[in-house]
């Protein structure tokens, strides 16, 4: 248990805790400042370690944002010391790297310089540094619209994602895509510059056509032009040329076929209905459409070695897509890997993100956004690859908060940026299907307040 008496900190020394696994452990923690110095005092297993920091805190953000970060140090090398355990983004716990980068380097610091203090690695340092230089290229501006179709042809024992498998939840399906399109149409006055469309939530291509035409329709009519349009199609074994067909005459510009493994071994382990041979083919017919296409890969699945993991990577990189997405193995609790942590393999988790970086810069991708998670095994991260060029837009925009993201459905988060003040603000729908459905009316008029 933690005992401090600053509990505003508390937040941010758990999730260092957290990472090193100790968050049901006994600590202490005294915090003090006097004239721009930042004091620390902890009491581990009958130690005491102290610790003092410099900075000049110009006001109170300032001030609790220098807290944060050296509290979360502190209790970083205290625990890496007794631990002898160095973590692969070391004291830093968000999850937008890349978002801290950007605001040392907009202060006129080297984010390389906090980075170093705060213990990251050297390959994770080049790591923003290339995300960053890959960025620069990128015109992201204007408003994002994501599309919440939450349903999937089953949940995969890794998800944590609050899907609903479409077998027990068909009879809200049409009556969800009733209410999905009076949020459109009830944003539409909002978006001023349309930068993207991103449906996604779940698995979209689970829904039968006529019911994604019905969305596919309603975004038509209210936006002429859209720039970017992703549809996250999901899973291989619910792609059909007619949903492709649909796609394409819609406008839909991007699709993701998500096979995540191209192990079958793995595949079945965690609970996805399809072979990698499934996968070939959905890739194959999208492509016949011209679609650009992002492969999202899994490191860490159920017990795969990193030979395992090297066999997807090399079946991604030779289907050549614009996107190749790598996500390391998240452990939260929605996913039944949390409840069966047995399976969930941190083994040889850095080698298998080494091989990924390695192989893909050398195939010619580059990294364009990363983001992290808690529970992530490894301490590892997420980092979408692309070819020169094709960076999406929405991911940009989204992951480093740089753009307005209306977003409609269930468990939809929008967020309403307001650069000149330095903040964000949030509203969440219902994660709940039918409270959503029943709560339509209510949720159009409290997102239309953010936004007004």
């Amino acid at each position: 248990m933690l005992n401090t008496n600053s509990e505003y900190l508390r937040p941010e020394i758990m999730d260092v805790l957290r990472a090193f696994c100790c968050e049901e452990e006994d600590f202490t923690h005294y915090f003090s400042f006097s004239r721009d110095k930042f004091f620390n005092s902890i009491e581990y297993r009958g130690e005491f370690y102290d610790y003092e920091n410099e900075g000049v805190a110009e006001d109170e953000l300032v001030f609790r944002r220098l807290a944060k970060r050296f509290a979360k140090l502190a209790f970083y090398n205290t625990l890496s010391k007794v631990k002898n355990i160095r973590l692969p983004w070391g004291a830093l716990t968000g999850i937008r790297p890349t978002k801290l980068a950007y605001t040392e380097l907009n202060d006129g610091r080297d984010f390389k310089a906090l980075f170093g203090q705060m213990d990251v690695n050297a390959e994770n340092i080049s790591l923003v540094d290339k995300v960053i230089n890959t960025q620069s290229g990128v015109s992201v501006g204007g408003q994002d619209l994501f599309i919440s179709l939450p349903f999937c042809p089953t949940k995969c024992d890794y998800c944590s994602f609050i899907t609903a498998p479409i077998a027990s939840t068909r009879r809200y399906v049409d009556n969800y895509i009733d209410c999905l399109i009076k949020e459109i149409y009830a944003v539409k006055p909002f978006i001023k510059s349309l930068n993207s469309v991103y449906i996604g939530g779940g698995t979209p291509f689970v829904l039968e056509p006529e019911q994604l035409e019905r969305v596919y329709a309603a975004v038509a009519d209210s936006f002429e032009s859209i720039p970017e349009y992703t549809v996250e199609a999901g899973r291989p074994d619910v792609f059909t040329q007619e949903k492709l067909k649909l796609s394409k005459r819609y406008g839909v510009t991007r699709i993701c076929v998500n096979p995540q493994s191209f192990n079958d071994s793995t595949l079945k382990a965690i609970g996805r209905a399809h072979t990698a041979a499934q996968t070939e083919a959905a890739y194959a017919a999208a492509r016949e459409y011209g679609f650009d296409i992002n492969i999202d890969l899994i490191a860490g699945l159920a017990e795969e070695s990193v030979k395992d993991f090297g066999h997807s990577l090399e079946k991604a990189v030779t289907l050549n897509p614009e996107n190749i997405t790598v996500h390391t193995l998240s452990l939260k609790s929605g996913a039944k890997l949390k409840e069966n942590v047995k399976r969930l393999n941190v083994s040889g988790i850095g080698e298998m993100v080494a091989l990924s970086r390695e192989r893909l810069t050398e195939a010619g991708y580059a990294p364009y956004y990363l983001y992290r998670q808690k529970y992530q095994a490894g301490g590892c991260e997420n980092v979408g690859w692309c070819k020169p060029g094709k960076a999406c837009l929405y991911n940009i925009g989204v992951m480093e908060e740089l753009t307005d993201n209306i977003a409609v459905g269930a468990n939809a988060i929008s967020k309403k940026i307001f650069g000149e003040d330095n903040r964000i603000e949030r509203y969440a729908t219902p994660k709940d299907i039918p409270t959503y459905i029943n709560k339509i009316d209510k949720i159009i008029e409290e997102r239309n307040k953010l936004f007004m």
